[in-house]
């Protein structure tokens, strides 16, 4: 029986779909005017791995995680790049996909572009003035009236005068309180065409909050199961998401709020505003794709992550420990046998909130005793487990000899081999101290050798 910590209770619950055998899940994704970073690839490697267990658990999933591909930093960076605000984020659209698709990330049923649902923004704000939530400001935004919704705070925990004094509530003089927020902006004379739409209230464009209100209920319905992010977004974006939709509509949103902890270096949250970040596409130069997706999952998704190249190496070396446990076994066969025992472990980790570092751990349990055993059947048990998480779906061999970024090259290989075709040689001839030098100079290279009664195997160090 699956439990979520839920945000909103602050809990762990019992998770029980609004429709039996159907979960439908919107996730927060990615504002599209630079390359993504690790942060953002925490957010696609853990909900891409929730998704997984939710079918994996037989449910029927509709998954949508949006784009946000027009605010204030898009329009910025678009004015410095001299190019239109289409070619930006498509430029950069295209460079997330490649970047979740090396991660091993699965594409979303859905993945809605805001400026394609504009006119059902229009509809939500209308409701919203039409029952007397929001306002026109005196700079003509049309603004969300905070006190008005009596269950403001209820997802960050919060009172209102809380959130009042908070660092984070920027005091703007045209609202009539420092919590409102904007539904939507009043176009800019500076403003280039292309963001600007006709409206009720005058040309202007969305609110960075109102999108996901709006594409959610469009695409999942008024009310749905499971609401996913960053932690950084709870407050205020999730709890404006709150405030909308519940006011608009009257009822409940959604039932279960997910959010997964921040990635940390040296102790301070990773982000483009405090220049800390690394992106993915430069960590994959370094490392293989599986290895950082590995990173992300060996830690609960609700933990803070600790990036360094320490830690990326030692994921590196763990990986390595369960793929050389397959290497010499046959994996052929069907799926998971979850009548087993490390199977029942395995489910019982990931039926408690997603719990990946137990589940991680199970694996390991599994590649000793492949160790072991040499058993065909636990190294097939070993294979599908991972296979739920992503894991292990390549060849041993592979990942092995992968190299950097897991692309060792032919030439590369074949180099490789001829060196160890001439220790060989040596070895035959009784010359040791020439194929200790080749096996040194491999080694210094970063290539490991193995000697077995079969011949001489390599890996990557």
């Amino acid at each position: 029986m699956l439990h979520i910590h839920n945000t909103l209770t602050r809990k762990k619950e019992i998770f029980t779909p609004i429709d039996e055998g159907k979960v439908r899940m919107y996730v927060c994704g990615m504002t599209v005017y630079d390359y993504c970073h690790l942060g953002h690839a925490r957010v696609m490697v853990v909900f891409d791995m929730v998704a997984r267990w939710l079918r994996a658990s037989g449910y029927d999933l509709t998954y949508v995680r949006n784009i946000t591909d027009i605010d204030d930093k898009i329009i910025r960076r678009a004015q410095e790049n001299g190019e239109s605000i289409r070619d930006l984020t498509d430029r950069f659209i295209a460079a997330m996909h490649e970047d979740a698709d090396a991660l091993g990330v699965q594409r979303p049923n859905h993945e809605p572009r805001a400026t394609e649902f504009v006119p059902q923004m229009q509809s939500l704000i209308g409701r919203l003035y039409d029952k007397g939530l929001a306002y026109v400001a005196e700079n003509r935004d049309v603004c969300y009236a905070v006190r008005k919704f009596e269950g403001y705070g209820k997802l960050s925990g919060k009172t209102l005068d809380e959130l009042r004094a908070g660092e984070r509530v920027e005091i703007v003089g045209e609202k009539r309180d420092p919590l409102d927020f904007v539904l939507w902006k009043h176009a800019r004379v500076e403003e280039p065409a292309e963001v600007k739409w006709n409206s009720p209230w005058g040309d202007g464009r969305p609110g960075w909050h109102i999108e996901c209100s709006a594409m959610s209920s469009q695409l999942l319905g008024e009310h749905f199961d499971i609401h996913g992010g960053g932690q950084d977004l709870q407050f205020p974006h999730h709890e404006n998401e709150v405030a909308q939709s519940e006011g608009a509509h009257g009822h409940a949103f959604v039932n279960y709020w997910m959010h997964n902890g921040f990635v940390r270096v040296d102790n301070e949250k990773m982000s483009k505003s405090l220049g800390n970040f690394f992106t993915i596409r430069d960590v994959l130069k370094q490392y293989d794709p599986e290895v950082v997706r590995f990173f992300i999952l060996r830690a609960h998704y609700r933990s803070p992550l600790n990036y360094s190249d320490a830690h990326l190496d030692d994921a590196r070396q763990s990986l390595t420990r369960l793929y050389t446990a397959l290497r010499n076994v046959k994996t052929a066969g069907g799926g998971v046998d979850w009548t087993e025992s490390h199977a029942q472990r395995f489910r019982a980790a990931m039926d408690d909130d997603f719990n990946t570092a137990e589940a991680v751990a199970v694996l390991f349990d599994l590649a000793n005793e492949v160790n072991r055993t040499g058993s065909e059947s636990t190294a097939a048990q070993l294979k599908g487990l991972a296979g739920v998480l992503g894991l292990l779906e390549r060849e041993p061999q592979v990942f092995l000899q992968g190299g950097i970024g897991g692309q060792g090259g032919d030439a590369d290989t074949a180099a490789i081999e001829a060196q160890i075709a001439q220790r060989a040689e040596a070895k035959k001839a009784r010359n040791f101290a020439e194929a200790d030098r080749i096996r040194a100079e491999l080694l210094a290279q970063g290539v490991v050798l193995e000697d077995s009664a079969q011949g001489t195997i390599w890996r990557r160090a």
